[in-house]
């Protein structure tokens, strides 16, 4: 979520760990914690002036995550699911969905599209 998040905040400008902190609602320890961990891992850097910047790591998990979340989101939207509910259940699910159960979701919201 972390990582969804800092891609979400980057797409706006420059992204603090404040600035995920009050985006999640999670305090400051927390999301510190979080970035330590993600620097550690290789998925995110940290400038000296604090702003944060996904690698090519984070980068790509990132917007996996992000398009499993907003392809979710649009197909429990297209079931009658609301808004808030939908988004919180996507949320849960693109964590723990196989790829082969998404790509057929996938596919299927894009069918509805057209």
């Amino acid at each position: 979520m972390y990582l969804e998040t800092i891609l979400i905040l980057s797409r706006r400008g420059p992204v603090r760990s404040i600035d995920v902190s009050e985006y999640m609602g999670y305090s400051k320890p927390s999301v510190s914690r979080a970035v330590s961990l993600l620097k550690s891992g290789g998925y995110l850097t940290m400038e000296e002036n604090g702003f944060l910047h996904l690698t090519e790591a984070g980068k790509e998990l990132a917007e996996k995550i992000y398009e499993r979340h907003t392809t979710l989101t649009e197909a429990l939207l297209s079931l009658g699911v609301d808004k808030e509910a939908a988004s919180e259940d996507a949320c849960r699910i693109e964590h723990v969905i196989s790829d082969a159960s998404f790509q057929a979701i996938k596919a299927h919201v894009e069918s509805k599209k057209a």
